[in-house]
């Protein structure tokens, strides 16, 4: 039997490799003859160079950057063997993994170091620079990376303004140009929200940031400045980028790549087409895909959709392995699931310190969850 398993990571607790590999280890316990095709995922998030590098190759070049709060971070970016393409991930500079609890401050935190990692592959030669946008703690329009692409929010004064979202409340003009060398920019994302009102970034996302309603409203209205600034400013920017879809993505730093000239795309539909994914799964029996908390969202153009949709459309039987199942049958199999197993159920439930367990101890759950798996499918 040949079997694909290509989970997203378990955010907080475990990346994608070692998702698919403790799955593996379980199936290979009761099913060593079978083919395991490992193929770890990202649409975008933490943990994007890693599946990229491991699928593409290239160069991995360190590079210096800053967090969110402007303290030292270890960045790098995955050039391609050609030069011509650049592969970032935002959540090296702007992640929310990088603030403690208590650090969490939509209105203060800055993306000014993705706009390092953006300059540091343009000074490399890249032709296309593809940004991985995911598990950011930021929510300024990508104004700290355009800072630090050359061009800077000015308040009325003519004085440029504080880094954060809440800054921007002040913004009355952005001043220079810039300095891409003509690279086209290209925003991985998992989400399509605009950046402004309802369905954007600061009402969406915000709160899981450490916003709460008050900023929120501050920081939607500092946003909707913003983008106006930049559509009377920056020369190629689109109209109407509040509410382009997509600009909502890491705390509207889609909306700073669209104000670039840039353009968003599928993550999930990026990385599968450079790894070859659709080829691999014209060629298995079934399919083993995940991620942390299977719920509503992840229909909604993350990894486990696109992975369904496509086994679907093959006739292959596809199987999501979560943390937490919150999804309903009905809406998870129209869009592909066979079926979903859960590591908090494996582990007794809610009730009985299922949840703690699943965080604690989730590489042994995923084995055991593998084991079982391969007992059910294995022919």
């Amino acid at each position: 039997m040949r079997v694909l398993l290509c989970p997203d990571k378990f955010a907080g607790t475990l990346p994608a490799p070692q998702v698919a590999d403790a799955v593996a280890a379980g199936w290979r316990e009761v099913a060593p003859d079978d083919d395991l095709l490992v193929r770890p995922l990202s649409d975008g998030g933490p943990g994007f160079l890693d599946v990229l590098s491991d699928a593409l190759g290239g160069r991995r070049i360190p590079v210096p950057t800053v967090d969110p709060l402007g303290r030292p971070a270890a960045g790098e970016i995955l050039l391609t063997d050609d030069g011509a393409t650049a592969w970032l991930e935002s959540a090296q500079a702007c992640g929310l993994h990088l603030l403690d609890a208590g650090e969490r401050d939509p209105k203060t935190t800055s993306s000014y170091g993705l706009g390092v990692l953006v300059a540091a592959a343009v000074e490399a030669g890249a032709r296309t620079v593809v940004i991985g946008l995911g598990g950011s703690g930021t929510n300024d329009g990508g104004a700290g990376m355009l800072t630090a692409l050359g061009v800077t929010p000015l308040d009325d004064g003519g004085r440029a303004l504080p880094y954060g979202g809440a800054a921007l409340a002040a913004v009355h003009a952005v001043d220079g140009a810039p300095r891409l060398r003509d690279a086209r920019l290209v925003a991985a994302t998992d989400v399509d929200n605009p950046l402004l009102g309802l369905h954007g970034a600061s009402s969406v996302f915000g709160p899981q940031k450490g916003a709460d309603r008050a900023d929120v409203l501050l920081l939607d209205a500092a946003l909707e400045r913003f983008a106006a600034v930049l559509e009377r400013d920056l020369p190629g920017c689109p109209e109407r980028l509040g509410a382009l879809p997509g600009g909502g993505a890491a705390g509207g730093l889609g909306a700073a790549v669209l104000a670039l000239g840039g353009h968003c795309e599928s993550g999930i539909g990026l990385v599968t087409r450079a790894i070859g994914l659709d080829t691999t799964l014209d060629a298995v029996d079934l399919v083993i895909t995940g991620e942390g908390s299977f719920d509503h969202q992840s229909l909604r153009g993350k990894v486990v959709a696109g992975v369904a949709g496509a086994a679907r459309d093959r006739g292959v039987p596809c199987v999501v392995v979560a943390g937490r199942v919150s999804t309903g049958r009905r809406e998870a199999g129209a869009a592909g699931v066979t079926d979903a197993y859960s590591l908090v159920d494996h582990f007794g439930g809610e009730e009985r310190g299922g949840l703690a367990a699943a965080m604690q101890r989730p590489a042994e759950g995923l084995r055991a969850l593998g084991t079982r798996l391969a007992r059910q499918w294995s022919r």
